[in-house]
Order: C-alpha cells, then structure tokens, then sequence
C-alpha cells in the first residue's frame, strides 16, 4: 500500500469515527429529551432540561465537525457536512431555541416573559459547558490523532481579522439569520428545516473563515472557551454583544415596520 493510499485511508477512518461520535451524541440527546418529556411534568424544569440537551448537542456536535475542516476536497466536504447535521438538527430539536440571542428575540418579541428567557439562557450555557466538558473527556482518550492534537491546541485563534471587522460580520450575519427566518414562517416545516440549514451553511462559508460565522453566544463560549479565558473582553465583544445587538437591531427594524404599517 502506498502511502499516499495509507494516509487516505486514514483520513477516511477519522471521519468514520468522528461521524459515528456525533451521530452517538445525538441518539443520546434524543433519549434524554424522550425521557424527560415522558417523567418530568413540571414546566419550568422541563423547558430547562430540554433547552440545555439541545444546546449540549449543538456545542458538541460542532465542536466535532470542527475537525473535519481540512478534510478533501477542502472546503465541499465540511460545508456538505455543515448542513446534514444542521438539518438533522432541525428535525431532532424542535421546540428548542439553543441560541441566547434567540431567547432574547422571543423576550423582545413578548412570546415569554424575562424570568422564563433568563432560564433559557441559563438552561443553554450550562448545555454548553457540559459539552465542552464531555468532548474533552472524549478528546482525552486518544481515539484518533485530531483529537489529540485539538486538545493540545488550546486557543485555535478563530478571529482571523481585525476585531472591528469581526465584530461587524456577526452583528450582520445575526440580522441577516433572524430576517431571514422571519421569512421563512410562512413555509412548511419539513422544507422550513432545509431553509435554514442551507442560509446556516451559506453563511459559514461567507465568514468562516474570518470569524467561524458563529453567531450563538452560547455555541462560542463552548468552542472558544480557552480564547475567552486569555481575551474575554475582545471575544465577549465579537461572540456576545454583536450577534444580541443584531437581534436588537431585528427587533427595532420590525417594531418601526409595525408602526408605519398601522
């Protein structure tokens, strides 16, 4: 076997088995969602419990497919990827926001009150940190070389331009994300799910490689949790503050539509 054939074969296998981790994370997700819905009966530890699996899947289910970045053909493959498991994502977690800026869009918009959003929200980063904590332990195991490498890495540096520019590209791709999904209302739901994950991915292939094309404060302080630790001002400003200005940007540009519609 040559060893341009051997290093493809490893390629392929690192895949395999990164495809299968995330595919694992996501049938237990399904069974802790099935069972809380089935016993707990309260509303409040229910919707949180709920929001933090989703969200705990999303974080590590990203986290995962970050590796495959680089896998050829460079970037098709890591984009076809992107969206499979965002529509996947749609299909499994309905009902869920997994997103604080979507949260504080439902406050903003009254569909809940603030002490339901900020348990929400808490629900979503504690998700989050669970997450990060389970793909390390995984990471830790060694089962194949990226994982070992992504735990030695420590900060990866997703800010790949300046911080006003970054912080320019969340803020319009939150806009862009929550305009467009107010679009996307009217659709059916089995083809609303594909919608969004092509937009997702549309967008991912616009910013990634400059930001990463976050826009989840919750999602980034689970991939990046390192880079906050050495510069949490400039990450809080890129990863936090931009993408929720951006839903209030929505959220003002929809009330001022309302009021010279009526």
């Amino acid at each position: 076997m040559t060893s341009l054939s051997l290093g493809l074969t490893m390629v392929l296998d690192e895949t395999c088995i990164s495809l299968l981790l995330m595919t694992g994370t996501m049938m237990l997700v399904g069974g802790c969602r099935k069972l809380t819905g089935r016993h707990i009966h309260s509303r409040r530890p229910r919707m949180f419990l709920l929001e933090l699996f989703a969200t705990f899947q999303i974080c590590a289910c990203t986290s995962e497919l970050r590796l495959l970045a680089n896998v050829q053909p460079k970037p098709h493959v890591a984009l076809t990827l992107t969206y499979g498991f965002t529509v996947l994502h749609g299909l499994t977690l309905t009902g869920s926001t997994c997103n604080p800026c979507g949260t504080l869009q439902q406050i903003l918009d009254g569909g809940i009150s603030v002490k339901q959003g900020g348990l929400k929200i808490g629900a979503q980063f504690a998700g989050a940190v669970l997450a990060r904590i389970y793909i390390h332990y995984i990471w830790s195991m060694g089962i194949i070389e990226v994982h070992s490498e992504a735990l030695a890495e420590g900060c990866s540096n997703p800010i790949q331009t300046t911080e006003t520019q970054a912080f320019s590209i969340e803020l319009l791709f939150s806009t862009v994300f929550q305009l467009s999904i107010l679009q996307f209302e009217a659709v059916k739901p089995s083809l609303r799910v594909h919608l969004i994950a092509l937009l997702i991915t549309m967008l991912v292939y616009g910013g990634g490689n400059l930001t990463g094309a976050i826009f989840n404060p919750a999602l980034a302080f689970s991939l990046h949790a390192s880079c906050f630790h050495e510069k949490f001002w400039d990450y809080s400003l890129v990863y936090w503050m931009a993408p929720s200005l951006g839903k209030c940007l929505y959220a003002f540009l929809h009330l001022k539509k309302h009021c010279n519609n009526t």
